[in-house]
């Protein structure tokens, strides 16, 4: 399993103030002309302080930017980097135990719409996950899109793309985590131990989990709805049962 940087441009004053907060280099700021207010001027004085080339250029380019990248606003700003943390599993494995804590990793399953992967790394960053596996077949990336939607959480998150994920899941299994899936049909997650070592499958919008990754699962956990709709969107769903992980950790360690 080895790790696989994405590179592209990343739009939005937040993602980039939160890539310049980080330390993360950029390979050059656009800002659009006559752009000053907010928080542009923060965005300027980091990126001179470390050194970041600053383009000055018309708007109607970042617009282009913004379509081809599959963004909807670039709030006057976009930046050229590598904006995903690139990782070996092992190495997420290896930082949970350094840091006393059991595994957590979130795996992906199909999802291609970018803005639900970027909402689930935001989540996975916010809620405990050491990090997040994403196919590099058949799901969407780490873009301009999903980097937004996260929020700045890709430049701390790390990702790793496989080329097989029931092979993942496989390993998983050999190096001591349960593999949960997430599914309607599965055990209510209140019924579900999840504090120990967990890869969590978050399958595909509609289709859900694919057959050779449920069979792989150990078992599966779904989330108890009371409304009309039978179903929750992929990435509200993956924060539902993180946080409900979180919960029981913290249960558990009588911080709750």
């Amino acid at each position: 399993m080895t790790p696989e940087g994405e590179s592209g441009v990343l739009l939005g004053r937040n993602p980039i103030l939160e890539a310049l907060k980080s330390g993360r280099t950029l390979d050059k700021l656009l800002v659009a002309r006559g752009e000053r207010d907010g928080s542009i001027n923060q965005i300027l004085r980091l990126a001179r302080e470390a050194d970041v080339t600053v383009q000055i250029v018309d708007r109607v380019k970042l617009e282009m930017l913004a379509r081809a990248e599959g963004v909807h606003a670039h709030q006057g700003v976009a930046a050229y980097l590598s904006f995903a943390r690139a990782a070996f599993v092992e190495d997420m494995i290896r930082s949970a135990e350094e840091k006393g804590e059991p595994p957590f990793i979130v795996v992906l399953d199909g999802i291609t719409d970018p803005y639900n992967v970027g909402s689930i790394l935001r989540s996975a960053e916010c809620l405990g996950a050491h990090g997040v596996v994403i196919p590099r077949r058949r799901s969407a990336g780490v873009n301009a899109a999903a980097a937004k939607a996260s929020s700045g959480a890709v430049l701390h998150m790390p990702v790793a793309r496989v080329n097989s994920l029931s092979f993942a899941l496989g390993q998983f299994k050999h190096m001591g985590l349960w593999v949960v899936g997430a599914d309607a049909e599965g055990m209510d997650i209140e019924s579900a131990d999840l504090t120990g070592p967990v890869a969590l499958v978050i399958g595909a919008e509609g289709a859900g989990l694919s057959r050779s990754v449920r069979e792989a699962c150990d078992f599966l956990v779904g989330i108890a709805l009371s409304g009309r709709i039978e179903s929750l969107n992929a990435s509200v769903a993956a924060a539902v049962l993180m946080y409900e992980r979180r919960r029981q950790m913290r249960q558990k360690a009588g911080t709750e």
